[in-house]
């Protein structure tokens, strides 16, 4: 009977085991990365008899998680691909709606070219002039505070970088304390708390929500978790911190490195959250901030460009109207030598959307793209002869040791500076500077044109005749005879003129100052054709157009990345719903073992009341 009772003591053991870990399931049906636990059972050893076995019982094998490493590993990918398209999505949309917001700079642009031809129509109306300027601070204004949202957008994303950076480490340093916890329950009881592999698998799966990552399950039954470019977060018991540094060339932004190495990583690190901002600032944002810069570019050069092609009020050729900033150059950090490097744009519409960094290797400079392809660079690089590339004009000085290297931005920072600089309305030059006229007796029907080459000579607006004493030959003023070749300008004075058509001898041609600069509107229907004037992209893009690109490529990137949370979501829920019907709890399920355990017991109970009624039986029969 002894028997009986010890196998029935095992089936109620067993069995209770089995009611706690179900009442444990049920418990924490809401706990998140929880897995269901199983309980295994075994059958004691029989006894022998004569002839035959009995059984003696039951023994817990085990208990532990339903778990799929497969399922898991699926899901930390999809949470890695989920947390980039999630932290993606939320920051083109915010980068969006600023273009989109009351700071549009395409509706500055359509109020300040309609205030431009309201002037056209009344030139000497004081009033059309001053709502000129004010649509001209309008749009000053608008290219500000869109770059001053560009740059508080960045900031953002700098403090995002570090708060993320912070969070990897907590969570890596957890992962390693439990590693440590797992490798000394392993070693011990033969095989680690399944709640503890939960809680390492929950924050792996966090952890992968903010960094793509790779995990190797180690044999100890601990893991080892990498970054995608392979940069070691967690080996065994030991976490390997992520840091911030200063970009090596602007104090003001982050870069991700290696905490013990300080190696920069920022470009090697892809999914989750990490990797999206990384990502955004690098191929979204910094683009944004370049063609904004351009188009602010753009929008000085050419309008101040047929700005000084006329004459104001007070018959003063025009000076400067916007004003716009060029290019900065910053050394790097690590320069060793007192090298220094100027730069300024030769060349506007070979100005492109690239940024540069300038190398010196001890004996030659050399030149990449940010990219890191390879721009060819023509001149020496003195003052007299600087290094051209890309439109930009380039001027080493100082001495630069082997290895220094600076950082050319050609366009970042224009649309910050961007201003007005004309301050009063009388200085808007609307009017032509010259009068040309042909010869009362000239046999040709050749027109003459003529615009300002250098509004600084002292003489550009002194009266000249031009006289042609043959239709290859000239003189001004009664100078001497000049050779005239068809296509090409006549320059004196600082004007130039250009003759449309063939002229003949005893043609001429005079010009005189525009005396009627209060009603002549010549120049003001010039600045007005400057909206659709091609300047960029070798004078194929105007500043309305550059803008355009700008909110097609962020409006773009936007789409796609709202696509890819579409897609990614999808996936997520996918391999959740793979992971949870092995690892989830089912309370129906649950419930059913409840119920079969609850029997089981109540049995067990009852071998052990019957068994210990016969051995009282039978110790009764031995008293009498």
């Amino acid at each position: 009977m002894a028997d009986m009772l010890s196998t029935g003591v095992s089936g109620l053991l067993a069995s209770q085991i089995g009611l706690s870990t179900v009442s444990h399931n049920v418990a924490n049906v809401n706990t998140d990365g929880y897995s269901r636990q199983v309980v295994s059972f075994g059958a004691r050893l029989p006894e022998g008899q004569a002839g035959y076995y009995v059984g003696t019982g039951v023994n817990t094998v085990a208990v532990q998680r339903a778990y799929s490493e497969f399922l898991n590993s699926s899901l930390w990918s999809a949470s890695s691909g989920q947390g980039r398209a999630s932290t993606m999505a939320g920051l083109t949309a915010q980068l969006n709606n600023q273009l989109a917001g009351s700071s549009n700079l395409q509706t500055s642009l359509d109020s300040f070219y309609g205030a431009v031809q309201d002037m056209a129509n009344a030139p000497s109306d004081a009033a059309s002039r001053q709502v000129l300027l004010a649509r001209a601070g309008g749009l000053a204004t608008t290219f500000r505070a869109l770059s001053g949202q560009f740059s508080q957008l960045s900031g953002q994303i700098q403090q995002q970088i570090g708060d993320t950076v912070d969070a990897i480490n907590v969570d890596t340093q957890s992962i390693a304390k439990l590693n440590e916890k797992i490798r000394s329950f392993s070693s011990t009881e033969g095989m680690p708390p399944a709640d503890l592999l939960d809680q390492r698998d929950a924050l792996v799966k966090k952890l992968a929500g903010e960094v793509g990552i790779s995990v190797v399950p180690q044999n100890d039954n601990t893991i080892s978790v990498f970054a995608g470019n392979g940069q070691a977060l967690v080996t065994g018991t030991e976490a390997h911190a992520l840091g911030t540094a200063a970009n090596v060339y602007d104090a003001t932004r982050v870069e991700v490195v290696g905490a013990g190495s300080g190696n920069v990583i920022s470009g090697r690190i892809g999914g989750g959250a990490l990797g999206a901002l990384l990502d955004f600032r690098s191929n979204v944002l910094d683009p944004a901030r370049i063609q904004l810069g351009r188009a602010a570019q753009a929008m000085a050069s050419a309008f101040n460009a047929q700005h000084a092609q006329g004459v104001d009020l007070h018959g003063d050729v025009g000076g400067q109207f916007f004003a716009a900033a060029g290019p900065t150059v910053q050394g790097a950090s690590t320069n060793n030598g007192n090298g220094t490097v100027s730069a300024s744009i030769t060349d506007i519409g070979a100005l492109g959307a690239k940024e540069y960094v300038l190398s010196f290797d001890g004996t030659a400079w050399s030149m990449r793209d940010t990219s890191g392809n390879a721009v060819a660079l023509g001149g020496s690089g003195t003052s007299a002869d600087p290094f051209t590339a890309a439109g930009l004009s380039l001027v080493v000085g100082g001495g630069a040791s082997a290895g220094d290297s600076f950082r050319v931005q050609p366009s970042r920072d224009a649309a910050a500076s961007f201003a007005v600089t004309i301050d009063q309305p009388d200085k808007i030059a609307a009017a032509a500077p010259f009068v040309v006229a042909a010869g009362a007796g000239n046999t040709s029907s050749a027109i003459a044109r003529a615009s300002i080459a250098d509004g600084s000579d002292p003489a550009l607006l002194n009266a000249s005749s031009i006289v042609f004493s043959s239709p290859t030959s000239y003189s001004i003023d009664g100078g001497p005879a000049q050779t005239f070749t068809a296509g090409q300008p006549i320059v004196h004075n600082g004007w130039s003129m250009q003759l449309d058509g063939a002229p003949q001898a005893g043609d001429s041609f005079s010009l005189k100052a525009n005396s009627n600069a209060q009603g002549d509107n010549a120049n003001a229907l010039m600045l007005g054709k400057v909206a659709n004037l091609g300047v960029l992209d070798g004078g194929v893009t105007s500043t309305g157009r550059a803008y355009s690109q700008l909110v097609g490529q962020v409006g773009s990137a936007g789409a796609l990345a709202k696509d890819e949370l579409t897609t990614q979501t999808a996936v997520y829920n996918q391999a959740m719903g793979a992971q949870q019907s092995v690892s989830g709890v089912n309370l129906d399920e649950e419930a059913a073992n409840l119920v079969r355990y609850q029997q089981a017991y109540q049995a067990s109970a009852q071998v052990i009341s019957t068994a210990n009624s016969i051995f009282n039986a039978l110790l009764g029969a031995v008293r009498s």
